[in-house]
């Protein structure tokens, strides 16, 4: 399955399902028996669930999808990152929300998404100290309620009036302030990890600006559930798609802005007809 064939999105789908939510079983175990909290270079937290995850996730998809290149947060943070993404890789976190994790709540993910062409395409959510899971592809997106063994089909709609928006827990900052201001938004819901993402795709919020930075394995799950329930991810404009796939080589002169390799600018991401 390399870029140039044709690619089974629904049988990328279930593997991919099945590797999140075994890495999700492993996070509950460890979040329940508890860890050691180590500090990366930039200051982020990290523990041995973060490793054992993704260890266990890219063992998966190197299995089954050997020619796709991988780039995953910890491998990236250890300077490990393929040579040439091509036109289609994977962007794996194995436990976005870390800050949750470690604080004890249970809002924490693990986020694996397929790009195309800078589009995530494919993508797997799943929360599993909620017992909750959300994935979306050409084939729709859908919410499985673990808990209450219900599959509901999502779409990112809403008829409020009084729009709602959705902002980071650990990394408000002045801009959103400023932002949901000048747009008079006064009814906000703050909520860890990529399940900000999850909640405009369920039509329970309508938009989420985020200012504050963000790396592409932590939105691109998310985000490719929120485009299959109909929504749209953009840059700061509200108008030019937010792309996945930002190297080193782009990061001078990209007209986005980026920084990094694999960092995203500030973006804003709508539920439909927003």
């Amino acid at each position: 399955m390399g870029e140039t064939t044709e690619i089974d999105h629904a049988a990328v789908l279930a593997i991919m399902r099945e590797a999140a939510q075994a890495a999700g079983t492993v996070l509950v175990s460890i979040f329940a028996q508890g860890y050691e909290i180590r500090s990366k270079s930039d200051g982020s937290p990290v523990t041995e669930a973060d490793t054992a995850a993704e260890l266990l996730i890219l063992a998966d998809l190197r299995a089954h999808f050997p020619q796709i290149p991988i780039v995953a947060e910890e491998a990236a943070a250890a300077g490990v990152l393929p040579t040439d993404l091509g036109q289609r890789f994977f962007l794996v976190d194995p436990l976005d929300g870390t800050r949750e994790f470690v604080s004890g709540r249970a809002e924490f993910t693990v986020n694996i998404a397929l790009i195309e062409h800078g589009c995530p395409t494919v993508g797997v959510v799943v929360a599993p100290a909620l017992g909750q899971t959300y994935y979306g592809s050409d084939a729709g997106a859908y919410h499985v309620d673990d808990k209450a063994e219900r599959t509901t089909q999502l779409r990112a709609t809403s008829t409020r009036d009084d729009p709602v928006a959705v902002a980071s827990r650990s990394h408000r900052d002045p801009d959103t302030n400023a932002y949901l201001a000048r747009r008079d938004i006064t009814n906000c819901v703050s909520i860890g990890s990529s399940l900000k993402f999850c909640l405009l795709a369920e039509g329970k919020a309508d938009i989420y600006p985020r200012f504050s930075r963000t790396m592409e394995w932590d939105t691109a799950a998310g985000d490719a559930v929120l485009r299959a329930a109909g929504g749209r991810t953009t840059l700061a404009d509200e108008v030019t798609p937010l792309t996945y796939g930002k190297r080193p080589e782009r990061c001078e002169d990209d007209p986005q802005g980026f920084t990094a390799p694999f960092a995203n600018p500030p973006f804003i991401a709508f539920g439909r007809g927003r």
